[in-house]
């Protein structure tokens, strides 16, 4: 898989604040899909699960089966990935932006 086709992925799955708020919920410890479920009560478990399999192909979640339980557990490397390509470069770009107006303003 190219490096676009991953990024686009990361970006798709970001993109629905559903699941932003499960990748929140599993972000301190992981969660069972039961848990998940029952955190999101507004959503059936096939929902649940179409939201989870959409993590899963970006991979922003890691599932682990422990029996009958499946775990999901939380995997950053991607949205690091997005912020060293995109986000730390055009953030340095927007505070020399700033510190020039700054100077401009003071001076």
């Amino acid at each position: 898989m190219s490096i676009e086709s991953i990024e686009d992925a990361v970006f798709k799955a970001l993109a629905n604040g559903k699941r932003r708020q499960m990748l929140d919920a599993i972000k301190l410890a992981p969660l069972t899909t039961r848990a998940l479920c029952e955190k999101f009560p507004e959503m059936d478990r096939c929902t649940v699960m179409q939201h989870l399999k959409v993590l899963e192909d970006a991979d922003l979640i890691i599932p682990r089966r422990e029996g009958r339980e499946r775990w999901n557990h939380l995997n950053a490397l991607p949205i690091q990935a997005i912020h060293d390509r995109w986000i730390s470069q055009y953030a340095g770009h927007a505070m020399n932006v700033l510190s020039a107006l700054k100077d401009e303003l003071e001076g």
